[in-house]
């Protein structure tokens, strides 16, 4: 059995074989009130969750012995629900959906702001729920009323099935994973369009204002709220259907 930290912070876990980053990373995160432990590869990193017992990990994509995604699997598969902030390349699409599929809690693309990524892993353990499964791992989630397949992306509120564009539905499944979560539009396009630079484009907004039309959504926010100048956040409590 593998002990938490004597002196009370939270522990960090950071995977990743090139240290030049975590000669970076390891301080900041100490600085920021984190114990880090440092592991080198996604074996070495199995090992180390065993010992330590992380708070969240932090790890690499693109690994040499076992990269992050096989880590990622080794753990959901052991029952270890552990928060997971991937950090992926640019280009990566399809591997990051593919990651968040296998139980992933959000990624980071490389190179990254550190700001940004400490950001996201607060992010992550605000949303973690206590000795369950996270909300992004749910088969269906729900909230007052609003009900979302995330098999299917079919969303009904009511019992009534709402008409959404495919990347409308996207869009609310994201959200409703990550309750309370900010999201800035870069981030949203980056996460749900592709995007790895930012660009102009109001497919956000128009994405937003679609889902508030499907909701019936006017004057205070039943579900999605707009932060002006930041970004959005779903407001409504969401549980696992």
């Amino acid at each position: 059995m593998g002990e938490r930290s004597a002196i009370g912070r939270q522990v960090l876990l950071l995977v990743d074989d090139e240290e030049a980053i975590t000669s970076i990373l390891a301080p900041f995160f100490e600085r920021a009130g984190f114990e880090v432990v440092v592991a080198a590869d996604g074996a070495a990193g199995l090992d180390a969750a065993r010992t330590h017992r992380p708070d969240v990990v932090v790890c690499d994509v693109m690994m040499p012995v076992m990269d992050g995604r096989q880590m990622l699997r080794h753990l959901r598969q052991s029952g270890d629900w552990t928060p997971v902030v991937l950090l992926t390349q640019h280009g990566e699409a399809a591997d990051r959906a593919a990651a968040i599929d296998e139980g992933a809690d959000d990624y980071v693309n490389k190179p990254f702001d550190p700001g940004e990524l400490l950001s996201r892993v607060r992010g992550v353990l605000r949303r973690q729920r206590v000795g369950g499964q996270p909300l992004t791992t749910a088969s269906v989630l729900v909230a007052d009323g609003l009900r979302m397949d995330r098999d299917t992306r079919r969303a009904t509120l009511d019992g009534r099935e709402l008409a959404l564009t495919p990347r409308a539905a996207m869009l609310l499944d994201y959200l409703m994973a990550r309750p309370g979560e900010l999201h800035t539009r870069d981030r949203l396009l980056a996460a749900l369009w592709g995007y790895t630079f930012p660009t102009a484009t109001r497919a956000v907004d128009q994405r937003v204002a679609e889902l508030r039309r499907a909701l019936g959504e006017s004057g205070v926010p039943r579900f999605v709220e707009t932060v002006p100048g930041a970004g959005y956040r779903f407001c409504a409590e969401v549980t696992r259907g």
